[in-house]
């Protein structure tokens, strides 16, 4: 027998950076929501990524950017260095007001759950079917339970259940991988704070220091029949790995060696075409969707998590002035016209947050499939512009996408 439960303001489908920040942001301005979260436990995996400037305007505006300030080293600038001359190829200072910290994911999840009121997320609820109930949406969950809501918000990622509820297709393959890893050095890492990335050869990879002891480093490459089946093999995987690294430092060098299997993650690079962000319904009617759920990308410029965070405030705000004004307090059991009045609020509230994400989206999400196009590819054209002319102009363009303020939460 299934249990009526109480009508929700607001269900968060994933407890990831843009569902955890959404509902901190709601928090913040006195409103309630429910996380849906499929695992048992909160998910911390993934390692490390860059917040650049937007992300912390956003960490800023939900009052948590302070705490992970103190955890996470100030990076200086960037410097691009060819594989195949072992040379700098250009080199960007990350002065005048620019912030870029490369984060342990598992600190900014915890950080930001920690924030939240106890209760708010519930786990192991995986979202199978979403039903519409007159003002209302009906969540199911896997277990058979039924949950009511006036708001329904998909953070749920790149297999989104509410993104395909809205229309959207799954997202596409890109046609490369990416190889991530972590190495944690007890007696302290030895790098300066740079961004160090590489690239040449058909890969691209990079190293950063996360704090004292932690350095992340990624490596993208195009797959070929010869390497099928590595993902399934850690020591093939690394050593893979280190017979492209090419022409680099020993120093640079150690710390893939240095890497412990249970350290090392193997994906399939994936994005949405930007056509499909500009046709798409991000809202419809009370529900809508952020994070990965709307943008996903490829990683050539770190600005997923970013524009995730920034998601996750234009929503809380817009939503925090849709609950505004007395008729919300009608509730779903409340007086007729007292439901239409929020539920036309809402609805004006996510197409207004629709409307302010999808040119940003596009944007960005277009930015970064270019960048790693021109950064991987081998015709000799390309790679004389990448080596000789590019690495500027592709470096400056790091921070211009992360020259954006999403704005406060009210």
């Amino acid at each position: 027998m299934v249990m009526e439960e109480v009508v929700q303001d607001i269900i968060i489908v994933g407890a990831g950076i843009s569902g955890l920040t959404t509902s901190l942001g709601l928090y913040r301005l006195g409103i309630g929501s429910l996380v849906l979260e499929s695992s048992d436990t909160l998910r911390t995996y993934g390692f490390a990524f860059a917040l650049w400037t937007n992300a912390w305007n956003a960490l800023d505006a939900v009052a948590v950017s302070d705490i992970l300030r103190q955890n996470h080293q100030h990076l200086t600038r960037l410097v691009s260095t060819s594989v195949v001359s072992g040379l700098p190829t250009a080199e960007l200072s990350f002065d005048g007001g620019h912030e870029v910290r490369r984060i342990n994911r598992k600190v900014l999840i915890e950080t930001l759950s920690n924030e939240l009121p106890p209760g708010t997320i519930r786990y192991s609820s995986k979202v199978v079917h979403i039903q519409d109930s007159g003002f209302l949406k009906l969540i199911h969950l896997s277990d058979g339970t039924i949950l009511k809501t006036k708001v329904l918000i998909g953070c749920d990622g790149v297999n989104s259940v509410v993104a395909k509820y809205l229309g959207f297709s799954k997202p596409s393959l890109v046609g490369r991988a990416s190889i991530r890893g972590y190495v944690y050095c007890k007696e302290g890492h030895g790098f300066e704070p740079k961004f160090l990335q590489f690239f040449g050869n058909g890969v691209r990879f990079g190293v950063t220091p996360c704090d004292d002891h932690g350095v992340y480093w990624f490596f993208t490459y195009i797959p070929s029949p010869q390497e099928e089946g590595i993902e399934k093999d850690v020591a093939k995987m690394k050593q893979f790995v280190l017979s492209k690294l090419g022409n680099v430092s020993d120093e640079i060098r150690a710390v893939f060696e240095k890497t412990d299997s249970d350290k090392m993650i193997w994906s399939e690079l994936k994005f949405r075409h930007p056509w499909e962000l500009l046709r798409g319904n991000i809202s419809k009617d009370t529900v809508c969707i952020a994070g990965d759920a709307l943008h996903p990308m490829t990683p050539d410029i770190g600005q997923g998590g970013c524009l995730a965070l920034e998601d996750a405030v234009v929503l809380a705000r817009v939503l925090g002035e849709a609950f505004k004004g007395e008729s919300s307090v009608c509730g779903a059991h409340g007086n007729g016209e007292g439901q239409i009045e929020e539920y036309e609020r809402i609805v004006m509230g996510l197409k207004k947050y629709g409307k302010e994400r999808r040119w940003r989206s596009v944007k960005v999400v277009s930015v970064a499939y270019l960048v790693g196009f021109v950064q991987q590819s081998d015709g000799v054209l390309i790679s004389f512009l990448r080596d000789k002319l590019v690495p500027r102009f592709l470096a400056a363009f790091l921070l211009k996408m992360s020259d954006f303020d999403c704005g406060k939460l009210e």
